[in-house]
């Protein structure tokens, strides 16, 4: 412990003052020098480029608008800074939150690149002092909202004498479209600030964008014979699990538990459910923090800082949380109620696994979600675009096929090869096969039927299941020849039956009151019996299998490696210090990814060291000398 009290003193005496951010002189804005791979190197210190970043690099450098379309952490920033270093002049990107800007701008400077925001968190000064740094030519990179680009002095400032504006970056680009699941009428004052700076190009980045919404965005921006980039929605390190509601506070408290020491979001669907949840999950024992738009700006702030710094493994929050964080090691999402869109899962989702280690995604669904987010739709100007919106997301909750499959398709995706046995939850326990369900469909069918078409899911499986309950009981329907004929299966599997009924058609819900129908296909097919075959994940006959999978784990420093468990254990310690002293998350100074690369190559040198991921000349030589004290040791 006395090396890590050492350490500590000197990063202190390092990370005094400004030191983290590299001082650029006056003709930082005439560009680095280098071609795209050289800079991805020494300054990001990553060794290659990710599908689609280097073409979309060299549009920007050529100066063609392009729209580019990247699941999140696929690398976006990268497509704008690199660009932004190797051109003249200076480079906006239009970002939705302040906290957005804020970790970029952050994340940026440790990299040495002057780069700035501007939005409602300056004080004046710090305002003025950004400014003349601009007209100065001393900033590659400005941030601004969509509402602050509109202001009159933004747009003053950007046409100072010594400004040369080379390119305009709109992240979260899906914004601009109302059928982006996330419509923000600023967005559609963009265009005309374009048409003030016709010299820049334009750069479009999304991660969410269907082919309406792409054709939206080329619009609303005036892209000038545009490229449109689409590269593959597949994000194979995130393990997609769907599963019914039964006791979810329970289902939660179950799943973080067995992701003890890995940090993960959970999504709720109301203000309410975030502080009943966070009630629970604390009371369990579980180190857990809150975020919806009830908090104060001071709470908010703290529980963000808090989690973004591993100060906490679990943070519940509303759809409010998430577009500012950049956190790379978030290992799990959990959605406690549906989303109301494909678009929306999609995009939170993402914020797991940014490293491109594995991750889960955990959606706990039950059809009374889809009432809840219906009942808002009377407050929805246009609840036919919502509710084509919802019906996507309910295909892909209440699908028997494999999800990654149905999640690529719905953007427009037919990617056959993304389906392995270890993609999501009903590949992995052998689902999404056609098995003989013939029986067991006409006594679901049957029962549906001789109840009067008049009930819901669980009173049916009640029903077949020889329940005496009250309601059974004084309907009379404990008497009836459906009565008890289901017990061999549990009620998860007649559950499962049924969506997979209404799946393909035997079987229906009203949409006010979800009272269970059979159609006339289901009625042919009782009448006929003929043979049905359906995607269930068990089998008729037999217990059902565990869907218990080994899941891929993020990677570890192996057991008998002893010397690189020592040097793992002792860097979490010095950048836990050091993200202290700067004030800064952790992952600032590097991820775990470049951590556990440092610990396994065991670097001597600086030299060495810029040879492990995530590692540029900028960091080797701010943290050069603590990391191979580390190593060395």
């Amino acid at each position: 412990m006395a090396k890590i009290r050492d350490l500590s003193a000197q990063t202190s005496f390092l990370f005094t003052g400004d030191d983290f951010s590299v001082e650029q002189d006056d003709s930082v804005q005439s560009g680095y020098k280098g071609t795209p791979e050289q800079i991805l190197k020494s300054v990001f210190g990553y060794d290659s480029f990710r599908p689609l970043q280097r073409t979309v690099i060299q549009n920007v450098l050529d100066g063609r608008d392009t729209l580019a379309v990247m699941p999140t952490g696929g690398g976006k920033s990268l497509c704008y800074q690199i660009p932004a270093l190797l051109s003249e002049g200076l480079t906006v990107v239009i970002s939705p939150l302040i906290a957005l800007m804020q970790d970029q701008v952050t994340q940026l400077e440790s990299f040495g690149i002057a780069a700035a925001f501007i939005n409602s968190s300056l004080e004046w000064n710090e305002y003025t002092a950004v400014c003349d740094r601009i007209r100065r030519g001393q900033i590659k990179l400005l941030y601004v909202s969509p509402e602050g680009l509109a202001t009159e002095r933004i747009r003053d400032l950007l046409h100072s004498r010594n400004v040369k504006l080379s390119c305009i970056t709109i992240d979260e680009a899906h914004c601009i479209s109302e059928w982006g699941h996330d419509f923000r009428p600023d967005y559609m004052e963009i265009a005309s600030v374009r048409e003030e700076f016709k010299g820049a190009t334009c750069l479009a980045l999304t991660a969410t964008a269907t082919k309406q919404v792409q054709n939206d965005i080329v619009r609303n921006l005036r892209m000038e014979n545009p490229a449109v980039l689409v590269t593959s929605f597949n994000r194979p390190n995130i393990f997609l699990d769907v599963r019914r509601k039964n006791n979810p506070p329970l289902q939660v408290i179950d799943f973080i538990r067995s992701h003890k020491g890995q940090t993960g979001i959970v999504y709720c669907f109301s203000r309410r459910q975030v502080d009943e949840l966070h009630a629970v999950l604390c009371e369990s024992g579980i180190k857990a923090l809150k975020y919806h738009a009830g908090l104060s700006d001071e709470e908010r702030s703290r529980n963000q800082a808090a989690f973004i710094s591993d100060r906490a493994d679990v943070i519940v929050a509303t759809v409010a949380f998430g577009m500012g964080i950049n956190k790379p090691d978030v290992r799990y999402v959990i959605h406690y109620d549906m989303p109301k869109s494909v678009e929306q899962y999609y995009q939170e989702i993402g914020r797991a696994g940014r490293d491109g280690s594995p991750a889960e995604a955990l959606l706990l669904y039950s059809p009374a979600d889809i009432r809840k987010i219906r009942w808002f739709f009377s407050e929805n100007a246009d609840g036919t675009k919502s509710e084509k919106l919802l019906q996507g997301m309910i295909k892909y909750a209440e699908s028997h096929t494999c999800r990654r499959r149905q999640l690529l398709s719905y953007f427009g995706e037919f990617n056959t090869e993304a389906t392995t046995d270890q993609c999501c939850d009903i590949c992995s326990s052998g689902g999404g096969e056609e098995k003989d369900m013939t029986v067991c469909a006409q006594k679901f069918l049957s029962c549906v039927l001789r109840t009067g078409e008049r009930f819901g899911t669980h009173y049916v499986i009640d029903v077949l299941m020889g329940s005496k309950a009250s309601r059974i009981v004084e309907n009379g329907h404990n008497e009836i020849s459906t009565w008890g004929i289901g017990r061999t299966l549990d009620r998860q599997k007649w559950l499962e039956l049924c969506d997979c009924l209404i799946e393909y058609g035997l079987l229906a819900k009203t949409e006010e009151h979800s009272v269970l129908y059979v159609t006339d296909a289901g009625k042919q097919a009782l009448r006929s019996r003929t043979e049905i075959r359906l995607p269930v994940s068990f089998d008729e006959n037999s217990p059902k299998k565990s869907t218990a999978v080994l899941r891929k784990a993020p990677k570890q420093i192996p057991d008998d490696d002893k010397e690189g468990k020592r040097i793992e254990a002792e860097l979490r310690r010095w950048r836990r210090m050091a993200a202290d002293e700067l004030n800064v998350p952790p992952y600032v100074i590097f991820g775990d990814k470049t951590l556990l690369d440092i610990a396994t190559k065991k670097p001597k040198s600086q030299q060495e060291l810029k040879e492990c991921y995530g590692i540029g000349d900028s960091k080797a030589e701010k943290f050069g000398y603590f990391i191979i004290r580390i190593t060395k040791n």
